[in-house]
């Protein structure tokens, strides 16, 4: 007997393109026979955890035989504590993520569309497909634009039609950097219908100065049909264990704990996620070496004749005037892994993660060496 499961997959399924992580350093590592390698591929933290949380992971390790508490309640605890919301606010995902893939499974399905931005991050369009609903992106900004590539507020808000249940606004945007000031948001989110959920994405956030943003706090309390998602993936350094969350109304909430996976956050994560919060001083002083870290980048831009976008994230996107691919083959072999990012429509660029002085000085000097050999 024989079996096709393509034949048995639901189309939603069958249009799908995996996503295509970093490559790591050991592949690279196996494959070239290098010995030294820089990865500066998927806006990871540098300085990697918060010594707090390394020591809440070893605490836990006795007790990995035991499921982890599945409703996270001390995580939660913390994070409401935070940012002065009830932990009925919060929804716990692996990584930030997992919370965009239930947002899509609550509320979208075949005769329904999500809209978001041209270049806007890879899993918005992977979880609505999914599900069998439409991708509706809207064109970004035009290069020459005082935001360069970012996202076109009043396009999206005009996109916004009967059948649409979710708009994704990440702030900051990956892969372009780009940002949307608080004024402007807000007015954005005013032009939302209650038909439509309104997801702001700030997986970067921490790498804004402080007041820049407007708070989560402030933003629920004036829109019930808002959900803030964000990461303990990329500031505070804990990308290998996966845990993220999205702050939003009690009701919001509620349905997305229903399709939410039992213990979909392990013990581990949860208890190193809740000692993260804790080191502020970790956080500070991963932002200041991402700040450092972008001036170190856009000043070998400016040198090599290279544009690149304006960012508040921990990364740069570059244009490379030429094909990306091509050159990430060649900065491979050099020990560089960085970013194409031709599948978000920008072929001739290469996202670059910031990292610490020496990493970044390694890779730049690969990448001249790659521009004048290639």
């Amino acid at each position: 007997m024989s079996c096709d499961p393509y034949a048995l997959a639901l189309d939603g399924v069958l249009k799908l393109t995996p996503y295509q992580p970093g490559k790591p350093v050991s592949e690279l590592e196996r494959e070239l026979g290098l010995t030294t390698v820089v990865k500066l591929a998927s806006n990871e933290n540098p300085l990697g955890p918060s010594p707090l949380a390394l020591a809440a992971m070893q605490k836990t390790l006795s007790g990995i035989g035991e499921y982890p508490d599945g409703n996270g309640f001390a995580l939660k605890s913390a994070l409401g504590e935070r940012y002065g919301l009830d932990t009925d606010q919060i929804t716990l995902g692996n990584g930030s993520n997992d919370v965009l893939e239930l947002l899509a499974r609550a509320f979208l399905k075949p005769g329904l569309k999500a809209v978001f931005s041209e270049h806007a991050f890879a899993v918005y369009p992977l979880a609505t497909i999914a599900t069998g609903a439409e991708c509706k992106p809207v064109s970004a900004l035009p290069a020459d634009a005082d935001m360069p590539m970012g996202h076109d507020l009043d396009a999206m808000a005009a996109a916004i039609t009967d059948d649409v249940r979710l708009v994704f606004v990440a702030n900051p945007n990956n892969p372009t950097g780009t940002w949307v000031e608080k004024e402007p948001l807000r007015r954005f989110l005013e032009k939302v219908p209650s038909h439509c959920i309104a997801v702001l994405d700030e997986a970067y956030t921490e790498y804004v100065e402080d007041g820049r943003f407007e708070s989560p706090k402030a933003l629920l309390q004036d829109f019930p049909n808002l959900i803030v998602t964000r990461t303990f993936s990329k500031a505070w350094g804990l990308a290998g264990l996966r845990v993220g969350y999205g702050l939003s109304s009690p009701a919001i909430a509620d349905l997305l704990n229903r399709v939410r996976q039992p213990f979909n956050v392990n013990s581990v994560a949860l208890a190193a996620a809740e000692a993260a919060l804790a080191d502020n001083d970790h956080l500070l002083q991963s932002r200041t070496v991402n700040e450092a870290g972008l001036v170190q980048w856009k000043a070998a831009c400016d040198k090599l004749g290279l544009a690149y976008l304006p960012s508040l994230g921990n990364f740069l996107a570059i244009n490379v005037q030429q094909d990306g691919q091509a050159l990430f083959d060649v900065l491979l072999r050099k020990g560089v892994i960085t970013r194409t990012v031709g599948v978000y429509g920008m072929p001739e660029w290469l996202r670059v993660s910031i990292g610490t002085a020496e990493q970044n000085d390694f890779a730049i000097k690969a990448l001249q060496e790659a521009l004048t050999t290639h």
